[in-house]
This record gives structure tokens, C-alpha cells and sequence, in this order.
């Protein structure tokens, strides 16, 4: 027998009520994920038990006593970028973290539109090379136009070799690899293995057809106290290790 008309309404009427419940749920789900108030990596990262950030002149003036006093052992902050860029708040980030018992290492973001000679250079002539500070970092990822339209293999790989062999003969030490899953897979693969690996993945937990990684980046969501700039948020990382592993990366 067919359900009369003011069922069938009634039934509709609570199929759209839930649906529409469900759309409520999920924006404010992601409205916490975007805030930071919920992230989906933190449960696995919880297991890590050495923690650190990245930072830049993003997060502006920083108080770098009341900063590390959040539970952390490391920071990674922004030097450079390609041949002539320098971060503006990396000599006061620097100085400061350094006061720290914080471990500190600089970073470079990688150009695809300049020698990696020149780069190297560049970073060089910017960070010290300090003993006991963590070894400098390439970040290499995609941004502006070659998110569409990316460099070959050929063309990264010519310039973050040369890069790569600078740094580590003026640093003493392998520099650390930062990037994504996806360019590790397009474009370095087992031949970059040496080098200690940062990935980012923020939205899952690393999956790496590789031995492992040194330092995952598992949120960019994330508020602590001590700095003041244009981006609310701060980069959250772990370390796959102890502090004593973490000390032994450093500059001799």
C-alpha cells in the first residue's frame, strides 16, 4: 500500500532536518580545524616526545623566552630565499632563540629561478655556522606559477644539488630536505635518502616509501603565546627521536 501524502511530508521534513544538521556539523568541524582548536594529526603527533616549531616574519616580534617555555626542544627559523632575499626578522629570531635552551637551525626556501651555487652562497653569507646549532634546511615545494607548472626533474635537481653540496661542505653537516609527500615522490625519491627528511603533512599522518623521517610538520594551525605578527597561526613539528638523536644532527 502506497504511504499517504502527509507521511511521505514528514518524512522528507526529517531527512532535511538531519542533512541540514549534518552540513551545520561539518562547517563548524571545519571551522575548528581551520582555527586550530582541532586538528586531525595531533593524536599521532602526541606520540613524539620532542617538539618544535618553524617560524618566519609571519609570526612578527617574537618572545622567544615565553615561547620556548611551551614545551618545546627545536625551532627552525626562515633565513632566506633564492639569491637575494633574507627574511627580516632573522637576525633578531636568531639572536633571540639562541638565548634559548631552544636547539635552532635556519631555513631556506628554494628558488627554481636561480643557481643553486647562488643560493648556497646567499644562505651562507647569512647564517653563521655555529657548533651546536641544527644543520640548515632547503625547503623545497611548489609556489606561484610552477604550482601549475613545475620545474622537471632535471631542472630541480640542477639546481638543489649543487645547493645541497655547498651547504654541506661549508656546514659540516648533510643539510635536512624539507617538502611534501608528493615532490619527494615526483622528484627526489631513494637518491636523497642521506639527507635528513622533514615532510609536512598536515592533513594526515606521513606515508613514506622510504626508511623513515626525521621531522614531520603536522600542523600550521596551531596558537602558542610569545609573538605578535600577521599570521595568527604557527607550524608545529616532531621529531622521530630523543633529544640526545636530536643534539647529534647538530654542527660539530
Amino acid at each position: 500500500m502506497s504511504e499517504s501524502r502527509p507521511g511521505r511530508r514528514r518524512t522528507w521534513r526529517v531527512l532535511g532536518i538531519t542533512a541540514g544538521a549534518v552540513v551545520v556539523l561539518l562547517a563548524v568541524l571545519a571551522l575548528l580545524v581551520w582555527n586550530g582548536v582541532l586538528w586531525p594529526n595531533r593524536l599521532a603527533a602526541d606520540r613524539y616526545a620532542v617538539r618544535g616549531v618553524d617560524v618566519s616574519a609571519y609570526q612578527g616580534e617574537i618572545d622567544w623566552p615565553v615561547l620556548a617555555a611551551q614545551d618545546l626542544d627545536f625551532a627552525f627559523i626562515k633565513a632566506t630565499e633564492g639569491s637575494s632575499h633574507v627574511d627580516e626578522r632573522f637576525a633578531a629570531n636568531w639572536a633571540g632563540a639562541g638565548d634559548t635552551d631552544l636547539l635552532v637551525g635556519a631555513y631556506h626556501f628554494l628558488s627554481f629561478e636561480s643557481p643553486g651555487a647562488d643560493q648556497a652562497a646567499h644562505m651562507i653569507d647569512v647564517v653563521p655556522a655555529e657548533s651546536g646549532t641544527l644543520p640548515p634546511v632547503v625547503d623545497v615545494e611548489y609556489y606561484g606559477e610552477f604550482a601549475a607548472d613545475p620545474p622537471t626533474v632535471d631542472e630541480l635537481r640542477g639546481i638543489l644539488d649543487p645547493m645541497l653540496d655547498a651547504l654541506e661542505e661549508h656546514y659540516g653537516v648533510p643539510p635536512i630536505l624539507y617538502t611534501t609527500q608528493q615532490i619527494r615522490a615526483d622528484y627526489l625519491g631513494d637518491d636523497y635518502d642521506r639527507y635528513p627528511l622533514w615532510i609536512r603533512s598536515v592533513a594526515s599522518t606521513p606515508d613514506l616509501p622510504r626508511r623513515d623521517w626525521e621531522f614531520w610538520q603536522y600542523s600550521d594551525r596551531d596558537t602558542l603565546p610569545g609573538y605578535e605578527g600577521a599570521e595568527d597561526h604557527i607550524d608545529m613539528n616532531v621529531f622521530d627521536g630523543t633529544l640526545e638523536h636530536l643534539r647529534a644532527l647538530t654542527q660539530p
